[in-house]
């Protein structure tokens, strides 16, 4: 099936998990990601082992990919909750250890603020499970409003992280 020349804007989004067998989590909803419409996975990181922050728990299994979508950001917001609720995403606390969590990180260069969706992801130049794996596949990304990813590195420099 050949692509019409329809736009596309380059997303990336944040995976984790904790709970359960995470990596394999991790890959499949990779895998559900790169099925969704209007879109092609174009990137994916190593996966990455990391400690919990401000909770307790089991280390989380995390990944950044890159999608080239025609989707709006909100469409695939509601896609990434959907993958969410698949795998039984429950949100019985901030922070609390998650079957699966999917972060909409960039939406191209949108800067984007409603009570639905903030992009970039707030805190995602402070989670070096976030900025590892993004930088793994685009080493000069800028965040919008922000400027280079990479500069933000030496903040995080403690947080632990393992390429698995």
């Amino acid at each position: 099936m050949s692509m019409t020349n329809e736009a596309r804007t380059a997303c990336y989004i944040g995976i984790g998990a904790n709970l359960g067998d995470a990596r394999d989590q991790v890959e499949r909803a990779i895998a559900r990601i790169g099925e969704l419409p209007s879109s092609s996975l174009t990137a994916q990181s190593s996966l990455f082992r990391t400690a919990p922050m401000d909770a307790g728990g089991d280390d989380y299994i995390n990944a950044v990919v890159k999608l080239e979508t025609s989707l709006t950001a909100s469409a695939l917001l509601d896609h990434l909750q959907a993958i969410e609720q698949d795998f039984g995403r429950e949100r019985p606390y901030v922070n609390a250890p998650r079957t699966m969590d999917l972060d909409l990180l960039l939406y191209g260069q949108s800067t984007i603020r409603s009570d639905k969706l903030t992009v970039p992801h707030p805190r995602m130049t402070q989670r070096a499970f976030v900025l590892i794996p993004l930088l793994q596949i685009d080493p000069f990304i800028q965040i919008p409003g922000k400027g280079a990813a990479h500069s933000f590195v030496p903040a995080v420099a403690g947080q632990a992280i393992q390429k698995i």
